[in-house]
């Protein structure tokens, strides 16, 4: 069965730093973009960055450019999202996402979505 699960949130201080990753298993990374996605309490989900299926290309939201970096590994099947400079407006729970399809100037949406994990909590407080 093809699964995504989320790891690496937590509490953060703001300014601080933080290592999101997402593990695949059960079907071929390789030919999929992965996005980071997150939803705030409250707020709608929200596209936060994406990559190609091979790492070629990365878009990220306004909000977190030069903040984040976005980064994937398909031997090992992992993505990741460095986040840094984290601000309290980053606290969401944040969920990698899989898509066959890839726009180029922005990221998939989430009507074509092939799988999702189940998110990771980040927090960024005092």
């Amino acid at each position: 069965q093809p699964q995504l699960v989320e790891s690496g949130g937590g509490l953060v201080q703001p300014g601080g730093s933080l290592k999101l990753s997402c593990a695949a298993s059960g079907f071929s990374l390789d030919l999929y973009a992965i996005g980071w996605f997150r939803q705030a309490p409250g707020k709608e989900r929200e596209g936060v960055s994406c990559i190609s299926n091979r790492g070629v290309s990365t878009n990220y939201a306004d909000s977190v450019k030069g903040r984040f970096t976005i980064s994937r590994d398909n031997a090992k099947k992992m993505v990741y999202l460095q986040m840094n400079s984290l601000k309290p407006e980053d606290t969401a729970v944040y969920y990698c996402a899989a898509s066959r399809y890839w726009y180029g100037s922005s990221c998939p949406v989430e009507r074509v979505i092939a799988y999702w994990g189940s998110g990771t909590p980040v927090v960024v407080a005092s």
